[in-house]
């Protein structure tokens, strides 16, 4: 992400401002958009019309907040049409390293950031979806959101009810990966891209474990979600032999726990991992170039 705040030569508080709320704005973004770089636009746009704004605004996180939002329902039609004609999987971009349950109720940011809700999300309407995270997870009352939407708060509470038992019946709440859950599969990763012996591994697999992954037509990927221990370990192994020598390093992503995957100083891809009862349950690895640029610059 980047952090160089949008010129100005007419206000200096534009600076400042965005110092304050830019990472608020992010947060909302990044859980309407999906994907990093969109997020930022939106809030760049959001900071630009801020410019024109009338001068002493009571509450700039606040009329910032709502020019975001908007930015982000019209980008949102766009990004479903393209999505339509994505090739193969779509997955969110990774955000390595990233945590901002600072900024407001700790379970619901972390978990409106797993991947399995992002990807229910992206089922809604624009409208459900603006509705469920302003007012779900940033707590915005529903006359706010209806300022967003052009809906009237009683229609946005019926688009975010909707959207709620959507999430709750598709995604439903996992325990948080513990640092030593996290510790145990990392050296087991680490041990099977050093040897190739995937022995370990297999026995950390739920039997229904379920491998997505999201090459963007850019590079090779399953083009469909890979099912079962048996065909996920097929995969795995052919990734080995294929990308002889690369190293999976334990990363901290805004879902939860996962991996960069990283060969003589290039990140190769990214994996998310989900866990229950102690075996992994999903594998989300992500190898579009596109959407890599958030860790091309992380280090182990």
């Amino acid at each position: 992400m980047e952090d160089g705040a949008p010129h100005d030569a007419g206000d200096d508080s534009v600076p400042e401002q965005w110092a304050e709320h830019r990472r608020y704005l992010f947060a909302v973004a990044y859980r309407l958009l999906g994907t990093a770089a969109d997020a930022e636009d939106a809030v760049q746009e959001a900071f630009t019309r801020l410019r024109a704004a009338p001068a002493g605004l009571s509450n700039p996180r606040a009329w910032l907040t709502t020019v975001t939002s908007r930015v982000c329902l019209d980008m949102l039609g766009s990004a479903r049409a393209r999505r339509e004609t994505y090739a193969g999987t779509w997955l969110p971009e990774p955000l390595a390293g990233y945590d901002d349950t600072d900024l407001g109720d700790i379970a619901a940011l972390r978990e409106s950031v797993r991947t399995a809700v992002l990807l229910v999300l992206e089922s809604l309407t624009p409208a459900e979806r603006v509705a469920f995270v302003l007012h779900d997870v940033f707590g915005m009352d529903f006359d706010r959101v209806a300022t967003v939407t052009g809906r009237t708060p009683q229609a946005c509470r019926q688009l975010a009810s909707r959207a709620r038992r959507r999430v709750r019946a598709e995604a439903p709440p996992r325990a948080p990966v513990s640092a030593e859950e996290h510790r145990r599969v990392s050296e087991v990763f680490l041990r099977a891209a050093a040897d190739g012996d995937l022995t370990e591994l297999v026995a950390l697999l739920d039997p229904g474990v379920v491998l997505r992954s999201d090459g963007g037509g850019a590079v090779p990927a399953a083009r469909v979600d890979v099912h079962g221990r048996d065909r996920v370990m097929t995969l795995l192994s052919g990734l080995t032999r294929r990308y002889g020598g690369f190293l999976p390093s334990p990363v901290v992503l805004a879902g939860g726990p996962g991996f960069v995957l990283h060969l003589d100083g290039t990140v190769l891809g990214v994996v998310g991992i989900e866990m229950s009862g102690g075996r992994i349950t999903v594998l989300d690895f992500v190898v579009n170039p596109a959407k890599l640029t958030g860790v091309r610059s992380w280090r182990s």
